[in-house]
């Protein structure tokens, strides 16, 4: 296993470089939409899980009720009635509404990097039926996790072996297979950044949380620097918050200099509000999507350059 010297050593060189980045969006931002938002329905978790909303309606409360036209489901909230009916049900509601599905975030199916082969493929197979619902409702991927065991490099082969085999399966489908940083070594810039290039397919891309960056109980990743070395891969962007001041801004990161690290990189696709604060989950939402606003997002795809 990389001895923490050596991780830090590898850190060295990137930390310098984002150092020397400006912490604010140039102006123009501000002016010209340059992203689209959508809404992850993990924003609203506590609301599914109580079922004081119905998860089926997902499409319709992102409309009506925050305006966004844009989702990206979660495979928990439909696991035990998942089928052909409730897939078209879920297009039909989607489509009446005039809402896009981007993409479907998968848990429970598994470790992809697990070091036995034979659990390796059956994880692979669990996935097969959410790429099927993520074809059928239109999405361009669904974002997976990439939990191995075993020393650094270890995980980082288990894991590409298990992503290949996947994205092979979503090539025939013409969708994408996104990693989340979603805890342990998937956590670590460095180590997902080297998975994917050890993947090296089209397909395979990474799914960049702001706020996911804890390796473990004692060790947290730099989450600029991790964003920085992520987005090269990014096919999608979760923006996670959980509180804000009183001028709009999330208390706990720098949005500016977040969403700076994603348009310097090229990024002009979707980006994902996904509110996990105490606060009321209603208002977590609005307050994402203002920021999010002000940082040059929009909820109309038409506006975005």
């Amino acid at each position: 296993m990389i001895s923490r010297r050596d991780f830090v050593r590898r850190l060295a060189p990137l930390s310098a470089a984002l150092a020397a980045l400006p912490s604010r969006l140039p102006a123009a931002a501000a002016e010209e939409p340059w992203f689209r938002i959508s809404l992850a329905q993990w924003s609203l978790h506590r609301a599914f899980f109580s079922q004081q909303a119905v998860a089926m309606n997902f499409a319709v409360i992102a409309r009506r009720d925050y305006g966004i036209a844009a989702v990206e489901y979660v495979n928990q909230f439909y696991r035990d009635a998942m089928g052909p009916r409730l897939v078209s049900e879920l297009v039909r509601r989607s489509k009446n509404e005039g809402v896009t599905n981007v993409l479907i975030m998968c848990d429970g199916e598994g470790r992809l990097g697990d070091p036995d082969a034979a659990a390796r493929k059956q994880t692979v197979q669990n996935h097969l039926k959410w790429l099927d619902a993520a074809r059928e409702l239109g999405c361009h991927s669904i974002r997976v996790n990439a939990a191995s065991s075993g020393s650094y490099e270890e995980q980082q082969r288990l894991a590409a072996e298990g992503l290949r085999a996947l994205a092979e399966e979503a090539d025939t489908r013409g969708l994408n297979v996104l990693v989340e940083n979603h805890g342990g070594l998937s956590s670590s810039g460095a180590w997902l950044s080297g998975v994917m290039r050890r993947v090296d397919h089209p397909r395979c891309g990474t799914l960049p949380d702001f706020g996911n960056f804890k390796i473990s109980a004692v060790e947290t990743y730099d989450r600029y620097l991790g964003l920085t070395e992520l987005m090269p891969y990014a096919k999608g962007v979760s923006a996670k918050t959980y509180a804000f001041d009183d001028k709009g801004f999330e208390t706990s990161m720098d949005y500016t200099r977040l969403m700076d690290i994603v348009r310097r990189a090229g990024y002009r696709g979707y980006v994902g509000i996904e509110y996990e604060g105490e606060g009321p989950e209603p208002e977590g939402i609005k307050a994402t999507r203002a920021l999010l606003e002000r940082l040059g997002g929009t909820v109309t795809a038409a506006d975005v350059a």
